[in-house]
């Protein structure tokens, strides 16, 4: 946890609002520079009202080469390479296997290829700067047990599942754990993307959410697993050992769902 501190640099895709905005505020108070990138003005508010060291930067991180132009622009600004950085930016549009290109294409430019952007915009110079480094990235639950409805997100978060592990690996090779990766997995967390309005009460609040992570961070936690008012981890333990089970079990995809499984995943859940 040494990459947190006083003085020192995160750099917050998504950050105009929601989860963003929250880890961006929890880490100004200890003392951070903070820069906020997201799609639109709002940003720069957000940035103002906040306070402090903050700046907030304008920039689409599905756009590779902006988001390295950015990089270099941040480190100017703020005379260092970050040693925080959380790709969390993301989009939500519904989309099954069969649904058109347009929502694909920008769901995965931004889900996937804008934490591939930010990964490698930002990391290798956390990797030369010989000092400590954390990389969160944004997956969901949904991209661990791919409930139905909603494929290209899905699809979206288990690619950044994938290419967080893999980013794990590779700076654990390259830095001997002095740089780390880690998946940020939210619970039910009231943001934009869920919708305005009173928070509901099975809900997470993006602080509390914020506040979690810190702690997860702290122990050194890969998996930042997030429960919220209405599902435990155990629950979420049990769901996921579930669709690792069609696998293992050979039974159909994302059984959970299947007439013929829905007995035995009530019965499984309802386990000691």
């Amino acid at each position: 946890m040494n990459a947190i501190g006083s003085g020192k640099l995160a750099v917050i895709t998504g950050g105009a609002s929601g989860i963003g905005r929250a880890v961006g505020t929890a880490l100004a108070e200890h003392g951070m520079k903070v820069a906020l990138i997201d799609q639109g003005p709002s940003v720069e508010a957000t940035a103002a009202e906040i306070g402090g060291d903050v700046g907030g930067f304008i920039c689409d991180v599905s756009d590779r080469t902006a988001m390295q132009a950015l990089a270099a622009t941040i480190q100017t600004r703020f005379g260092a390479p970050p040693s925080v950085v959380l790709n969390n930016a993301g989009i939500h549009g519904g989309a099954d296997a069969l649904s058109g290109a347009v929502i694909w294409d920008r769901t995965l430019a931004v889900n996937l290829f804008g934490v591939l952007n930010g990964v490698q915009a930002f990391v290798p110079a956390m990797i030369d700067s010989g000092q400590p480094g954390v990389v969160i990235n944004t997956g969901s639950k949904q991209g661990i047990t791919q409930p139905p409805g909603n494929t290209a997100y899905n699809v979206s978060k288990s690619g950044v599942k994938a290419l967080t592990e893999g980013l794990a690996y590779s700076l654990r090779e390259q830095t001997g754990g002095r740089v780390t990766a880690h998946l940020l997995i939210p619970g039910y967390t009231h943001t934009g993307m869920t919708g305005g309005g009173e928070k509901p009460a099975a809900a997470w609040s993006p602080e509390q959410l914020a506040g979690f992570m810190l702690d997860s961070l702290k122990r050194g936690d890969f998996y930042i697993l997030c429960p919220d008012n209405d599902v435990t981890r155990a629950m979420d333990e049990k769901r996921m050992a579930w669709h690792m089970g069609d696998i293992i079990e050979n039974r159909p995809a994302l059984s959970r769902w299947h007439p013929d499984y829905k007995d035995a995943f009530a019965a499984f859940m309802a386990k000691d």
